[in-house]
């Protein structure tokens, strides 16, 4: 570090502890303004991933049934057959093999009618997931 010696007084160039706290509690505050948005922006990003992915596979049932006159065994039906790419991730569990299934009424065929998530938490709009 240097030293000013100007008026027979020797001060260190540099930062004191004060600025430094004073910085730091800024820093401090401007953390707890933003986690709580960023938390939950990731939060509504989650429900808007699940609502698309529920869309999406409802739709694919619906032209699987309208192609075969039956509905799906299994979501590995609609990967083999082309109706989606890969399962889903269900983004709340983060699992594929969470996914709850709707059997069809007698006498359609099949074992998917309707599918939901399997997560046993609720939304922002106090929804349970399980029932979107």
């Amino acid at each position: 570090m240097k030293y000013c010696h100007q008026n027979y007084r020797a001060t260190i160039l540099g930062f004191t502890l004060v600025e430094l706290l004073v910085v730091l509690s800024i820093l401090a505050l401007l953390l707890t303004l933003a986690t709580p948005r960023y938390f939950n922006s990731i939060d509504r990003a989650k429900d808007a991933t699940l609502m698309q992915d529920l869309n999406t596979l409802r739709e694919s049932i619906d032209k699987f049934y309208a192609d075969h006159g039956e509905y799906p065994k299994s979501l590995e039906d609609l990967v083999e057959r082309k109706y989606i790419r890969k399962i889903p991730v269900d983004p709340i569990t983060g699992k594929s093999t969470t996914w709850i299934f709707t059997p069809p009424e007698q006498p359609l065929v099949g074992d998917i009618y309707d599918i939901h998530s399997g997560s046993e938490g609720t939304a922002k709009d106090g929804t349970r997931y399980a029932d979107w």
